[in-house]
């Protein structure tokens, strides 16, 4: 009889045990924040060496650099500048391609104020994307020896 009383009254307490298990609720919360972030790659070089008499010296391409971006936000594009002025009798031009959705400008020449090259960009994660550098002298362009320029791209809003 007492082994009956002392298995009802464990069945009682697991029973007891189970009626009262518990829950609670906690609130998670969560942010995302406007990401839009550019990356370039490559060492574009160019050379211009020779002409045709009579015509402006030849112009020089590098399509060795590239960018990749990543925006989850709406109307974006891209400017790019150059640091400085180019010397007399060159033009510097830049050509992003686009990524989905986007809208390249085509050939840019640099200055030193920021300028389109490419808009409507939206929600878009996309790298391997084609820069193309153009570097164009006039005769009057005086010989010049590695000078550089440093270019920037800069995600901004849309216009």
């Amino acid at each position: 009889m007492t082994s009956r009383i002392l298995a009802a009254a464990a069945l009682s307490l697991f029973a007891a045990s189970a009626a009262h298990a518990q829950s609670d609720n906690q609130v998670v919360t969560m942010t995302v924040e406007a990401i839009s972030e550019i990356v370039v790659s490559g060492a574009p070089s160019l050379t211009i060496s020779t002409a045709t008499a009579g015509s402006a010296p030849d112009a020089a391409q590098s399509t060795v650099a590239t960018y990749a971006i990543t925006t989850n936000e709406t109307n974006r594009k891209i400017t790019a500048s150059i640091n400085s002025a180019m010397p007399t009798g060159l033009t510097l031009k830049i050509t992003l391609a686009a990524p989905t959705g986007g809208t390249s400008a085509g050939a840019v020449a640099l200055s030193t104020t920021a300028a389109d090259v490419v808009t409507g960009i939206a929600n878009v994660a996309e790298s391997g994307l084609a820069i193309t550098y153009d570097l164009e002298a006039t005769a009057a362009a005086a010989v010049q020896a590695n000078t550089e320029r440093t270019v920037t791209l800069t995600i901004t809003a849309g216009a």
